[in-house]
């Protein structure tokens, strides 16, 4: 085993174990990934998802790739057609989740490595040690965020009672390789011991915040509530908001946010009544070359995600019921855009900034987008 949160190498040193979030919270298995294929697979079925842990998962994808590639030479002919090969396994790869900013962003770091290697088995040592430094490297930049975004909940405290907190779908543990983004500065100061409470909307058709927030969230043992969507602006008129956290799929480098469809709804209800809405993310998750959100290609996923929820009856079984008339159509968006006019503030592992095109490019100039975990930690 490589690292100990999400994803890990397999013992055979060939394969990558993912934990399959498709069975949270009901239980817990380990799903065994040995080729691209699979890597796909898990990705666009939702096995392995959000942003941080999809970009990781894919960056072992393109080692697993190569691998394949060459198990399976037999001379100077497949030499000379790998890295063809190795564009068609990026360009799948990508394809798995379009919204999702990381995964791109992996996949094509991965194709710089490959243009330093100077054979087959090379790329394939370079591309394993890429992936495993880029594991290294996010689960560091997640601490940054917790780091960076505790004062923001601090700022807020008050004797006798919680800060209390929104946030949208799961952007957690679950979501990186640890710590997360959104919850990161949750779980920072949870364990400062700062007062908090976190309404977790249960984020439909696939319910991440019902079935992933609050799982983590009571694993790691921080007050919450599950609450439907459409609640949040109703707390929020009634003073039981204090600030909104969510992820980030993609920033454009004004600031514009792709999330969870649902988000921009968020931000319109916290700009209404004056709260805080904060975006957490890791700097890879910055696109500079997308200036408006506009430009964000929006994934629209099977329409039975709408229609069927899953759930555990009294009796322990897993079941799958159509909530809808049979010959009722669905349209599935899994994302929608919040405009930088909405976000009070971006926090990423090198501080937070205004959602706008001059102060992201202030935060960023001179950083590289490949970090260390040793400058991520918290003080």
């Amino acid at each position: 085993m490589f690292w100990p949160g999400t994803v890990r190498v397999g013992a055979d040193d060939a394969s990558v174990d993912v934990l399959d979030q498709r069975l949270l919270p009901y239980g817990e298995a380990w799903l065994t990934l040995r080729t691209l294929a699979d890597v796909r697979a898990a990705i666009a079925g939702m096995a392995v998802r959000g942003a941080g842990l999809i970009g990781n998962v894919a960056a072992y994808g393109m080692w697993l790739a190569a691998l394949e590639a060459v198990n399976d030479s037999s001379g100077r002919e497949d030499a000379a057609a790998f890295p063809a090969s190795m564009r068609r396994a990026a360009e799948s790869l990508k394809a798995a989740r379009p919204t999702a900013g990381n995964l791109a962003w992996a996949v094509e770091r991965q194709l710089a490595v490959l243009e330093t290697a100077g054979s087959m088995r090379d790329a394939l040592l370079s591309l394993r040690r890429a992936a495993d430094d880029l594991a290294r490297s996010e689960a560091g930049a997640c601490r940054g965020i917790g780091r960076h975004g505790r004062p923001l909940i601090e700022a807020l405290a008050r004797p006798g009672a919680p800060v209390n907190i929104l946030t949208h779908c799961n952007a957690g543990k679950l979501a990186f390789v640890d710590w997360g983004s959104a919850l990161a500065p949750v779980y920072a100061a949870h364990e400062a011991g700062i007062a908090l409470h976190v309404w977790v909307d249960e984020t439909r058709p696939r319910n991440q915040g019902a079935r992933l927030t609050a799982w983590e969230l009571a694993a790691n043992g921080v007050p919450h509530s599950l609450i439907v969507d459409s609640a949040g602006g109703h707390l929020m008129r009634r003073g039981l908001v204090d600030m909104v956290i969510v992820g980030a799929d993609r920033v454009t480098r004004r600031g514009d946010v792709a999330n969870k469809i649902g988000t921009y709804l968020k931000a319109l209800a916290a700009r209404d009544n004056n709260i805080p809405f904060y975006v957490a993310l890791p700097a890879s998750t910055f696109d500079l070359a997308l200036l408006s959100g506009d430009d964000i290609p929006i994934e629209e996923r099977d329409g039975e995600e709408v229609r069927r929820i899953s759930g555990k009856t009294d009796d322990g079984k897993i079941v799958e019921a159509l909530i809808c008339p049979e010959a009722t159509p669905a349209r599935n968006w899994a994302f929608d855009v919040t405009p930088a006019a909405l976000v009070t503030a971006l926090v990423c592992e090198y501080g937070v900034c205004r959602a706008d095109e001059a102060a992201i490019a202030a935060m960023l100039d001179g950083r590289p987008v490949e970090r260390g975990p040793e400058s991520c930690e918290f003080p």
